[in-house]
């Protein structure tokens, strides 16, 4: 064997003074044995010499001796792990090495060097080996020194840009890497040339010079380097590229906070905008999103693409940009816009199909032509460089665009397409379910103002101002009412309640409820007895209307009140519904105590009514439970002294004092429903009203007559004297004649001429049709020609007949 051949020997991972040599000849049979194999491996040279090296070796070895034979006779040698069977049995692993070798007579045999890899954790490299393994890498490695400036680096390192290794010698970090942040990665190899411990997985995102334009991502992991005496000599890293893992980090944290952040509401213009902020600047540095003109009005719409027209309107819902001069002229939010036939944008609305391009031709114009004539501009002038345009459908239906542009960055590629596919996939969803909601939010607010009275009908009993003010898009709208109803004897019904639910249910089932008040109103029954027969019908109801229908009122709350401006007494009661606040004519405030009652439908004790006396110019505030509610806490605990501090206020009228009370305790959307109705007291005059009691004696109609007749004189209302004179004639008449008990006449000329009489009886009269020959039968019937309405009514120890004639002549002129 020649010099040069130990000296490769060496340099590939074996020191020769340590390693047993042997020969075999090209059998593969022993033919010189020496002292370190003796002591390697126990045998003697009279023991191993002329035998097989395969019977030193462990089975498995000994089937590959005969083919690494042949092997090393074709070639220069092998070298590999082995591992052979000491003499006293135990196993013995070995670093071999075998190398062909000729002797000066032509004579071939084989060296054989076995190291033992006791104590050693593998095969045992040389530098040549070393520096194979680290010139290949795939890895960048560098080497600093306790300046940090570079003293080696590997040629896997040139991939991140920076020059080779010859020219990065002396320099430090930031000299070759200037786009990304060299005081971070200095900072780290600080750390461990300090304390000793190596720093692993630590990442760096920025641009390194190889991709200027690209955002990478790395991960290097630092150790320190020690010499002889333990001293710290420098510092070796590697950099492992994961831009692709980092990309997608990124792309499963934009989806998740685009989950989180759009569709928080369910406005269809907050929802697009919600889109572009969280695209810019993760995704693109500028995002419009331009819907269809119907969407934002909650429209439907037809399903698939967009048919190829000349120019489809659209709106401006949502942009965002990452530079205040990008672009230079953005369209307002809410402007009209059209995009140009056959550019990209009209196209993806068309096919339903997204496009990209890498890089936009800069002297082209802007796609989109604007209602307000301006003049386009160019890709060059906006300082756009690369485009994606994705449609934006859901369930089949294409709602608008939307358009994601960059600057100074890398292009867009596939993968950003995809992002884009289902960030905007994710916020169409979110679009159409606020299109939706504003459909049928639309639909509810229009049905319950149909059902809400338009104008409060004109009487002399109160004066009345009401407000009414929707909840927001997340609550849908309520079932929020209020009513007031003229009844007989100038009196009047004030009535507020609230329907449980919202949307087109609730106001279907407020229509229901206040359809049927004003139906039991009609019947002049007291407040308890109304709240009774509502009660009955939601019961009902609930049996008899299928899950899912319109129309459930269980659970409603509602308070009923009539106020009579004769004596100023009002009577109301309530169920689940909140008592109302009561402002005296000197402006204090105060609540009428009231039993709440259970909620209509539920079942519980019976109503109970509560009567109180109004001074004129008293203002009774019923209300439902949301103007209470306090919109930091959600509670209503304190809502009666915030209402009460309202209510305090002075205004110059009751119309500015309902809608500064509503100001002042409630949001512009609440999270509920609020109405508020505001009724001051007033009281007749004493010359409005006349009264007379009556002997129970058919002689006394007569004089009836007469004395109607006379106060009709003294209130200027001659012309109605005749109608009335028959209509008190046939009303006292009926009383004498089937009721007992005493029986009084008033009249009340407020807006009509009211005539009541009064008895003690307890049954009602019933209007009859009396044949030609029937002598009598005819009373009400007259009655009924005459009047302009007329009805019973029962009170505390009897009932009360009453008719009205209208004080306005045709044309609406007044009588007398």
């Amino acid at each position: 064997m020649s010099g040069h051949g130990e000296q490769d020997v060496a340099r590939q991972g074996f020191d020769v003074a340590d390693a047993a040599p042997l020969l075999l000849d090209p059998q593969g049979v022993v033919t010189n044995w020496t002292g370190p194999a003796e002591r390697l491996l126990g045998y003697t040279a009279a023991e191993a010499v002329g035998g097989k090296l395969s019977d030193l070796l462990t089975v498995v070895d000994a089937e590959r001796v005969p083919d690494l034979v042949r092997r090393c006779r074709a070639t220069d040698g092998w070298a590999g792990l082995m591992t052979a069977r000491h003499r006293d049995g135990h196993r013995v692993p070995l670093m071999v090495r075998v190398l062909r070798t000729v002797d000066p007579r032509g004579h071939s045999s084989l060296l054989v060097l076995l190291s033992e890899l006791a104590g050693s954790s593998g095969w045992d490299m040389s530098r040549t080996m070393l520096e194979q393994m680290v010139a290949g890498s795939a890895i960048g490695l560098a080497i600093v020194d306790t300046d940090l400036r570079y003293v080696w680096s590997n040629p896997a390192l040139e991939q991140f840009g920076g020059g080779p290794a010859q020219q990065r010698l002396g320099l430090r970090f930031a000299d070759v890497q200037p786009g990304l942040d060299a005081g971070s990665v200095e900072a780290q190899m600080r750390r461990v040339l300090e304390t000793g411990e190596p720093v692993t997985g630590f990442e760096h995102v920025g641009q390194v010079r190889s991709t200027p334009l690209r955002e990478t991502a790395h991960m290097l992991s630092f150790t320190r380097l020690d010499d002889d005496r333990g001293h710290p000599m420098g510092v070796h890293y590697s950099v492992v590229d994961i831009t692709d893992r980092h990309r997608a980090r990124q792309r499963l944290a934009l989806l998740d906070r685009a989950g989180q952040h759009i569709g928080r509401t369910l406005d269809v213009m907050h929802t697009a905008q919600e889109l572009a902020d969280v695209a810019v600047p993760e995704l693109a540095d500028f995002v419009t999103v331009d819907l269809l003109e119907t969407v934002p009005r909650g429209a439907e719409l037809p399903p698939g693409p967009l048919a190829e027209t000349d120019r489809v309107p659209l709106r401006r819902a949502g942009h965002r940009s990452a530079y205040e001069d990008l672009p230079r002229t953005v369209r307002d939010i809410g402007a009209l816009l059209s995009y140009l036939p056959g550019s990209p944008p009209a196209r993806c609305l068309t096919t339903g199909r997204p496009w990209r391009q890498e890089q936009l031709d800069p002297l082209a114009l802007e796609w989109a032509e604007s209602t307000s004539g301006r003049r386009e501009a160019t890709f060059l002038e906006l300082g756009l460089q690369s485009v994606m345009i994705v449609p934006i459908l859901a369930r089949g239906v294409t709602l608008g665009v939307t358009v994601f542009f960059r600057r100074r960055r890398d292009p867009f590629r596939e993968d950003d397409l995809n992002l884009a596919e289902d960030l905007v996939s994710r916020a169409a969803v979110c679009v159409d379910n606020a299109r939706r909601y504003t459909r049928e939010r639309d639909a509810a607010l229009v049905l319950q103002h149909s059902l809400l009275p338009r104008r409060l009908p004109e009487q002399d009993a109160v004066e009345v101002a009401a407000s009414y003010r929707p909840a927001d898009e997340l609550t849908g709208l309520g079932g929020d009412w209020y009513d007031l109803i003229p009844l007989s004897g100038a009196r009047v019904a004030l009535v507020i309640g609230e329907v449980p639910g919202h949307g087109i249910d609730a106001a279907a089932a407020m229509g229901r409820l206040r359809t049927a008040v004003q139906t039991l109103a009609a019947l002049d029954l007291p407040p308890e007895e109304v709240l009774a027969h509502l009660d009955d019908l939601a019961a009902r109801n609930r049996e008899t209307t299928p899950e899912g229908s319109y129309g459930h009122s269980m659970g409603s709350g509602c308070l009923y009140a009539v106020y009579d401006p004769v004596d100023g007494r009002c009577t109301m009661a309530a169920a689940g519904h909140p008592a109302p606040a009561l402002v005296a004519p000197d402006g204090t405030v105060g609540f009428v105590e009231l039993p709440a009652g259970p909620p209509l439908g539920v079942g519980g004790p019976p109503f109970e009514a509560v009567q109180l006396s109004l001074a004129e110019g008293s203002t009774l505030a019923l209300h439902t439970d949301g103007l209470l509610t306090d919109t930091t806490t959600g509670s209503t605990a304190t809502g009666q002294d915030r209402l009460r501090q309202a209510l305090q206020g002075s205004t110059t009228s009751l119309e500015q004092q309902c809608r500064a009370v509503v100001d002042a305790l409630v949001p512009v959307r609440p999270y509920d429903d609020v109405a508020l109705l505001l009724a001051r007291t007033r009281l007749l005059d004493t010359g409005q009203v006349a009264f007379w009691d009556l002997p129970a004696d058919p002689a006394v109609v007569a004089e009836a007559r007469r004395t109607a007749a006379r106060q009709l004189g003294r209130w200027g209302l001659e012309e109605l004297v005749f109608t009335t004179e028959l209509i008190v004639s046939e009303l006292v008449t009926n009383a004498i004649r089937h009721a007992a008990g005493p029986v009084r006449l008033r009249l009340i000329r407020e807006r009509a001429l009211v005539c009541e009489v009064f008895d003690g009886g307890a049954t009602t009269p019933h209007l009859r049709h009396p044949r030609a020959m029937d002598e009598g039968g005819r009373g009400l019937l007259l009655v009924s020609q005459l009047a302009q309405r007329w009805g019973t009514r029962f009170v505390p120890g009897g009932k009360v007949i009453w008719a009205e004639q209208s004080l306005t002549g045709p044309g609406g002129l007044p009588v007398g």
